[in-house]
């Protein structure tokens, strides 16, 4: 994905720039504990009546000030900011889990703590000093906001803060478990018995009914009566139909004129006279 940083993304170059980064941190992180280990484990002779051990906050940080060359305050105060920056810087890259802003401030004091308990404890010229712890830490906060919080977006994935996933459980609810058993029928609701309908009721509808029933009783007795005279006409209109067809046209004879009565004497006369003449 574009989005994702160039480190993070699943190549080949991706992945080997990511892991030389990783090794280049950690041959850090051990020249740092190389460097931590003689600066403040390395005994000092000449030092043992100037030490003394400091419980209380700001006691040591009132003396560096107050000293009356400015590179010595310079040199005390900023050597111990110095010496915890690298805590700030490299923890988010070697430790995904280390990254945030109090893990790396808890992380860093432990470990400060630890080696001002071994310095006042077993190194000669060298007392426990809570100021250096306090001092320690804030230089492990300014390179974790300097350059360690981005370094470790650009090695890991963001990590969910634990407001952010108590409150994805508690939007989405506890996880409903998967049981076996057959789910619990919901218990039905009770019916209440139905009622019958009263007697005036029925007695409306009664006489509701009958009321609609006459008309459509006359309308009925019309529609058949108008249908029984339109069947009875069809079929005396189909019956005289049927006789035209069967009856054929009778001819009536021309009657005989006088003339050609006449006519027809004279002719009839004429064979008659033919032998006699012979």
């Amino acid at each position: 994905m574009d989005s994702e940083p160039r480190l993070q993304r699943r190549t080949w170059g991706s992945t080997v720039m990511r892991v030389l980064v990783l090794l280049a941190g950690f041959f850090c992180m051990v020249g740092f504990a190389v460097a931590l280990a003689k600066v403040t484990l390395e005994p000092s002779a000449a030092s043992v009546d100037l030490t003394h051990t400091n419980l209380k906050p700001g006691d040591s940080i009132r003396t560096y000030v107050d000293q009356p060359a400015f590179r010595d305050t310079v040199k005390q105060i900023g050597g111990n900011l110095l010496l915890g920056v690298p805590f700030g810087v490299l923890l988010p890259v070697l430790i995904p889990k280390a990254r945030g802003l109090l893990r790396v401030v808890l992380v860093t004091a432990f470990v400060m703590f630890l080696v001002e308990s071994a310095q006042g404890l077993f190194i000669t010229g060298r007392a426990f000093d809570i100021d250096d712890v306090i001092l320690n830490t804030t230089g492990a906060l300014i390179g974790y906001l300097l350059l360690g919080r981005r370094l470790g977006r650009a090695l890991h994935p963001r990590r969910t803060h634990w407001w952010q996933r108590s409150g994805g459980v508690a939007a989405a609810g506890p996880p409903v478990a998967e049981s076996k058993s057959k789910p619990t029928p919901s218990p039905k609701p009770r019916s209440r018995p139905k009622r019958g309908p009263s007697p005036k009721s029925k007695l409306k509808a009664v006489l509701a009914g009958r009321l609609k029933s006459q008309p459509k009783k006359s309308q009925s007795k019309k529609s058949q009566s108008k249908s029984v005279a339109r069947k009875t006409a069809a079929k005396k209109a189909s019956a005289a139909k049927g006789a035209a067809k069967k009856s054929p046209a009778k001819k009536t004879p021309a009657k005989k004129t006088p003339a050609k009565k006449t006519a027809a004497k004279k002719g009839a006369a004429k064979p008659a006279a033919g032998p006699s003449s012979r």
